[in-house]
């Protein structure tokens, strides 16, 4: 297959707030996750949020990246501390955070894990734009204990959200036990759901990067190789409107974007990557060397097609114009 170099590459400029560390998953991978009887588990107060979110703003960002454990209100303990708060739920809890975050000047974008359709619906008003990895289609060992991962469960939220017309983002985690056909299935369906629905803004292919202390702590990496291909193969089976996103603080954009990826993801000046803690952003210089001659393009969280094709709220579109150009991306 061959690939034509993009006019150029685009980036989201964010914050990246990890409201709550507490989830019923326990995927093998992962150093994010905490119970609610672990000292370093964490739920943030507003008074916590609210600088950082100012923080964001005033250097520059134009998203708030709301990112979380799954149904943490499972655990007594965690639901107890929402109850303290005064929230009976955390989608009750992201909505006020959401309404915070653009009275500063920032658009969410939430990612909560599995929601219903009713709990998507809450937050589609109070957000740019949404996302949950589907990760994979296949059954994998990674994933025992972790409820919120069975493929058709996600699936369904990926699903809700098309019906809901929320631009959504999802996408691959790349080596972590699954086949090429696993990834082949994956990136169809994933198709098959924006051929329906159209509202799938981009999909990350993103690498496995292997934790200490974790029980996936010795499994190898993918290689350049197998995220070159699945790269090429996702700008194969994708629609053309559809971005392929890679992260430039996990892997060598410059190589990916030669096959296929045309997205750099969110970049945080004030934040760290929280899933990825040892994996700092690029710099904006940086960013321009690691891309070389292709001109770099910043955007809001939600697309130029979704801009133009209203699918932000009315809570939300004076914020979205206001940052925006004639062509939906972000105002010089």
């Amino acid at each position: 297959m061959k690939v034509t170099m993009p006019e150029f590459v685009t980036f989201c400029r964010n914050v990246f707030v990890p409201v709550t560390n507490v989830c019923r998953n326990n995927c093998k991978y992962c150093t994010f996750r905490r119970s609610p009887d672990d000292p370093d588990a964490k739920l943030m107060t507003l008074e916590e949020i609210l600088p950082i979110l100012k923080k964001g703003k005033d250097a520059g960002c134009t998203e708030v990246l709301y990112t979380l454990g799954e149904y943490g209100e499972e655990m007594p303990e965690y639901k107890q501390w929402l109850s303290d708060m005064g929230y009976a739920s955390t989608v009750e809890y992201l909505a006020e955070l959401c309404r915070n975050a653009i009275g500063i000047g920032l658009l969410p974008h939430t990612n909560a894990g599995v929601l219903n359709y009713t709990e998507l619906e809450t937050l589609k008003p109070l957000n740019a734009s949404m996302g949950l990895m589907l990760e994979t289609t296949a059954d994998l060992d990674a994933h025992v204990s972790s409820p919120g991962k069975v493929p058709s469960t996600r699936i369904k939220t990926i699903r809700y959200a098309g019906e809901l017309k929320i631009p959504f983002t999802t996408g691959l985690l790349v080596g972590i036990g699954e086949t090429l056909d696993d990834r082949i299935d994956s990136l169809q369906l994933i198709a098959e759901l924006h051929e329906e629905y159209g509202h799938i803004q981009e999909v990350i292919i993103q690498n496995f990067t292997p934790k200490p202390g974790t029980p996936m702590a010795d499994w190898p990496p993918p290689t350049d190789e197998e995220m070159m291909q699945t790269v090429l193969i996702a700008r194969e089976i994708l629609q053309h409107d559809v971005a392929i996103q890679v992260a430039p603080n996990l892997t060598d954009p410059y190589v990916l974007i030669q096959c296929g990826a045309t997205d750099l993801g969110g970049i945080s000046p004030v934040t760290v990557d929280w899933i990825n803690p040892e994996a700092e952003w690029p710099d904006m210089e940086r960013l321009r060397k690691m891309v070389r001659d292709i001109p770099l393009r910043e955007r809001l969280p939600i697309y130029p097609k979704y801009v133009k094709e209203g699918f932000c709220s009315d809570l939300i579109k004076d914020l979205v114009l206001s940052l925006s150009d004639e062509e939906g991306y972000r105002k010089v």
